[in-house]
């Protein structure tokens, strides 16, 4: 077996031995940053899951599984607070022990204004200590839902964090790095040997692991490699130089699925791709209109949403490899329903009067932004719709980069037409609203750059964190979806398929939220 290096040629990978035990590991981009609370992005939550845990992980299927707490429910009398009971005999890689104390500074870490986690920890008011292994969140008023927001909240080693000066989070979108951008101390299976961004990052198993015994821990040495370009990619995994990808191109599914040796799991993910607008701004200035803002009128954005043909985009660009829908939660998540998901009508005739009675009648141009390396096709895809928008006089000049600069133009408003896609680790559709929807502010809208602010609605949103009543909180959600629909605030595209490669080795299923815990892996 081969050892994979980084660069962009087979030659290149092919560099030394690896034993039974190495699982040499391939996608498309790299984990953002090594800082647990920098970034709400997949790859580099999938990476930290090595590395860092949280109190509570899910499984392959989307079920609860303890990981750092061993139970969690409502404090008996009093329904603003929740209670964790933490697990003993836990030690940090440098050999510190994990205690209630570490709890507390992360999640108090993770509500500070640079952390991309804080909306998920909006509904706390206080988090305290009872004692060494017992932890206590209050909340503004019952959250029944508290718990699905910890799944991807990190715990960190408070004196390892404070004697290396990095208690602040790192400001990934101002491109600030710190000593937890690259270096860690985390309680998860595995510790880091390496790091070089966007090149490889080695892992070895934790042999003080806690949870020796009671995983596979199979593969004892993780070598990461991003690599972008799908050819070279696949040609990786033909050639046996890596031994799982995480995103088969859609083109060379068959051809990887009939080699001998290699299998493709495929699974619907818990991701919806779409593009967002910005629609609150009285200009822009990435289009060919003086002195007023096309994407704030309602009927152009309606125009842009009916121009998509997402039908095409699923046979052309994905191969069959995606489920069109005319809303950005997909199926798992509680607020969907059909009518919801119904694909908008593609009607070029209907969408160019559309144009017309907004004053549009000759189109205007405007720049999308787009990844290259994040999402199945993503350029590909933004090609796809700069033709179809075309068809309505709206003519796209497309903008297509690494995430790594594709993310800060959202994160810093410095957008007005963009691809995102976004999955809910929470299964619920509040973490939607919190992060795409709220007014952009301190606590919440952080991923909201459109402009979009509806004081109402914000006050809607707020109230779904301690509505005890179901039904009640699910017609408000209702209600939400209602008006982000009708003001066609993004325009969906589709619910993305998954497909992992591997070899016949590699004993792992398809995660719905695209995460592969290696500590489950078992080697065949």
């Amino acid at each position: 077996m081969l050892r994979t290096t980084a660069l962009v040629t087979i030659a290149a990978l092919a560099a030394g031995a690896a034993n039974a035990e190495t699982l040499r590991w391939a996608r498309a981009g790299d984990s953002l940053t090594l800082d647990p609370h920098a970034q709400n992005e997949g790859p580099t939550h999938t990476l930290a899951h090595q590395i860092y845990e949280p109190l509570i992980i899910r499984d392959s299927a989307g079920a609860f599984q303890p990981a750092l707490a061993t139970d969690w429910a409502p404090k008996e009398g009093d329904p603003n607070v929740w209670v964790f009971n933490l697990r003993k005999g836990v030690t940090f890689h440098d050999g510190s022990d994990f205690t209630a104390e570490d709890v507390v500074f992360s999640f108090e870490r993770a509500k500070t204004e640079t952390s991309a986690m804080k909306e998920l920890l909006t509904s706390i008011t206080e988090i305290r200590a009872v004692d060494d292994y017992t932890v206590e969140f209050v909340t503004d008023g019952p959250n029944p839902i508290l718990p699905a927001n910890f799944t991807n909240l990190f715990v960190m080693d408070k004196g390892w964090t404070e004697a290396n000066d990095t208690v602040a989070v790192q400001d990934v979108a101002a491109g600030e790095t710190t000593f937890a951008t690259s270096n860690v101390n985390g309680t998860g299976p595995y510790t880091l040997v390496s790091r070089e961004p966007d090149v490889r990052t080695v892992l070895e198993a934790n042999p003080g692991y806690w949870g020796v015994g009671e995983f596979p821990l199979e593969v004892t040495r993780i070598e990461y490699t991003p690599i972008q370009n799908a050819a070279t990619r696949v040609a990786a995994l033909l050639s046996g130089e890596v031994d799982f990808i995480q995103d088969v191109p859609v083109q060379d599914l068959s051809r990887v699925d009939e080699t001998d040796n290699l299998v493709v799991k495929t699974t619907p993910q818990n991701r919806t791709i779409f593009f967002g607008m910005n629609v609150g701004a009285d200009d822009i200035e990435r289009d060919n209109v003086e002195g007023k803002n096309p994407l704030s009128d309602v009927r152009v954005r309606q125009a842009m949403n009916m121009a998509i043909n997402r039908d095409a985009i699923q046979r052309v660009v994905m191969r069959g490899q995606s489920s069109p829908t005319g809303v950005i939660i997909p199926p798992f998540v509680n607020g969907w329903t059909e009518e919801l998901d119904t694909v908008p009508e593609g009607d070029i005739e209907a969408a160019k009067a559309l144009m017309e009675q907004a004053g549009y009648g000759d189109g205007f141009s405007i720049q999308l932004d787009c990844p290259n390396d994040r999402y199945v096709n993503d350029e590909a895809i933004c090609q796809a719709a700069v033709g179809m928008l075309g068809q309505i006089g709206v003519n796209v000049n497309l903008n297509s980069q690494s995430k790594a600069l594709h993310f800060p133009l959202i994160q810093n408003e410095q957008t007005d037409f963009y691809m995102l896609g976004w999955g809910v680790p929470t299964y619920d559709s509040e973490y939607v609203f919190n992060f795409l929807v709220h007014t952009k502010g301190d606590e919440r809208g952080s991923w909201n750059p459109t402009g979009y602010s509806n004081p109402e609605l914000d006050e809607m949103i707020v109230s779904l964190a301690s509505e005890t009543d179901l039904d009640a909180r699910n017609e408000t959600i209702a209600d939400i979806w209602a008006i982000v629909q009708g003001e066609t605030l993004y325009i969906p595209l589709h619910h993305q398929v998954l497909n992992w490669g591997m070899t016949e080795d590699v004993g792992i299923e398809v995660s719905p939220e695209d995460d592969p815990k290696f500590k489950f892996v078992e080697m065949n």
